[in-house]
Parts: C-alpha cells; structure tokens; sequence
C-alpha cells in the first residue's frame, strides 16, 4: 500500500528566488500561522550561512510580524548561500496494538493532566479510574531510545520515573485524546514553544484546535513537559511536513488478516519503520515482562 502524500493540499510554496521552478517545500496553511512562524520554520527547512529575507509573487518584502500568513509563492533572497537541511527525521508511525510503555509513565502523566492537554477535553471518569479514549503519549518515541542517549537528551529530564529510564519521565508525556495522539504521532500537529506554546497544524484542521495555545494550568506545573522536548517535536513536524514534497505518512488501520510486515517492507522507509515497530513492541513487551516477573519473584526469607 503506497504512502499518503503530505504536500497535496499545500497553498503556501517556497522557492529560491534564483530558481523559480524548483519547488523547494511548502505548507498546507492553518489557522494562527503568521508571517514570524513562517520565517521560524523556514529557518528549520533551510540552512544559511548569511541573513535572508522572503519575498512574495510581487516581489514585496515579508516582515517578521504577528499578521497572517497568506497563501501563495515565497521566494528566499540571500546574499550567501544556503541549502535544503538534510537532517534526519525520525520515522514514527501509529500503531494501535502497542501499548503504554510504562504503567509509572502513564499513571504520572494522567495523574498531572486528567484532560486532554491540546483539546481541553476532561477526562470526566478519572475520578473512578476509567480513562477511555484518553492516552499517555511520548513526545520523544521510546522506539529511539538509543538515539535519546546518544544525543544525551536525558540531560534535560529533573524528574527521574521509577523505572523505565529517563526517557519515561512525565516530562516527556502528554496525556491525549486518543485521535488528537495519532495526529500527533504523525506529526500533523505539534507545539511551538517559542510562540506561547501554540497548537500548529500541518494538515487541514478538523478539530478547530490550529492557533490556539496550552493552558497555564499544565504550564505552570512543575512537572510540565520541558521546552526542549516540545522544541525537538516541533522540529520533527516541520522537517516531516514542509521539506520537498514531505516525508512518507503511513497506513495504521489494517483489517483482520492484512500482511502488515509485508506491507511495510513493500513500502517506504522499509527499514526505518521495521525498526520502529520492533522497538516500539519490544520496549512494551520487556516491561510487561520485566513487571510480572518482579511480582512472581518469591520472597526471601530473613535470616
């Protein structure tokens, strides 16, 4: 089954002004986008070595200012030169047969939230510890954990969970509704912390939810998810949606009896996303695993 395309739909698209046929990225664009969040993702999409400025079809400046950007053709003009960023993105894909990574990780991130924290939905039955269609997601998937330590990411974690490692801290959780998780997973939605944590939409927005910003109810909790993991999302969405013609979005929802090994070994980023769900599976299974053997482990007699 072939991958869904993210850049179909796009209205904004960005050129180098020195060649205005080759279409360097673009942007299905949401509500709350303005013309400073253009030029801060621009700024993740391309590298430059000297100061640069965008232009629209009529060849008039674009301010870094708060007004609305509107749709059309951008052009970079620069001095020096620059290039498309050819950073690695990260591979995540939705899979609903696996579950929460660690029951700590999931009790400390409903315990802090008890709501959907991008949609505002409560969950109205925590009280009697039914959380249907609410999840615990991590922003950085324990499926790279390795990529976590080798980058050193745990540096930025001050709140140590009881097991599972650094990468399981609520800091690195969000609780989410459980449509509003699969969009994040997928990076159709994230937050910019540098914008008053704004909720930004990388695809049309069917939840009313583009433009809007978190709560200071999570903000101001000292268990808040921290900047820089938000930041490295943020990042993500923006390489994964605005880059050529966008990374390869994925099928999640197979029917009974469908080959799903085959289907990703047939598709794109084959070996990226057989990593992906190996990790993702067998980091559940060895907690599940882990937890039921250190409940059977028999007791030691005193002596």
């Amino acid at each position: 089954m072939p991958s869904r395309n993210r850049s179909l739909g796009r209205d904004v698209h960005i050129y180098d002004a020195s060649d205005r046929t080759t279409v360097l990225g673009g942007l299905i664009l949401t509500n709350g986008v303005t013309n400073a969040n253009f030029y801060s993702m621009v700024e993740i999409l391309v590298l430059f070595t000297t100061a640069f400025e965008l232009q629209n079809e009529e060849g008039t400046k674009i301010q870094r200012t708060d007004d609305p950007l509107w749709p059309g053709n951008y052009y970079i003009h620069a001095a020096g030169s620059f290039a498309v960023n050819n950073e690695s993105w990260l591979v995540r894909t939705i899979s609903v047969s696996t579950g929460t990574r660690t029951h700590c990780f999931r009790d400390a991130v409903r315990s802090r939230d008890r709501r959907c924290v991008i949609s505002g939905e409560v969950a109205v039955a925590a009280q009697f510890d039914r959380w249907d269609s609410f999840e615990a997601a991590h922003i950085f998937p324990i499926a790279y954990e390795g990529h976590w330590k080798d980058h050193g990411y745990d540096r930025w974690i001050t709140i140590q969970p009881d097991d599972g490692g650094a990468i399981n801290s609520v800091q690195n959780g969000l609780l989410l509704n459980s449509g509003v998780h699969q969009l994040f997973d997928n990076y159709i939605l994230s937050i910019n912390p540098d914008d008053d944590y704004k909720i930004m939409f990388f695809d049309l927005d069917g939840k009313g939810l583009a433009g809007k910003h978190l709560d200071r109810q999570l903000l101001d909790n000292p268990q808040r998810p921290i900047d820089q993991l938000l930041r490295w999302h943020f990042r993500q969405a923006v390489l994964a949606n605005m880059r050529g013609a966008g990374e390869p979005s994925f099928e999640h929802d197979f029917p009974p009896g469908s080959d799903i090994v085959g289907d990703i070994l047939s598709g794109s980023k084959a070996a990226e996303r057989m990593e992906f769900e190996l990790f993702n599976r067998l980091a559940a299974q060895v907690t599940v695993h882990g937890a039921s053997k250190s409940r059977q482990r028999p007791r030691q007699n005193s002596t």
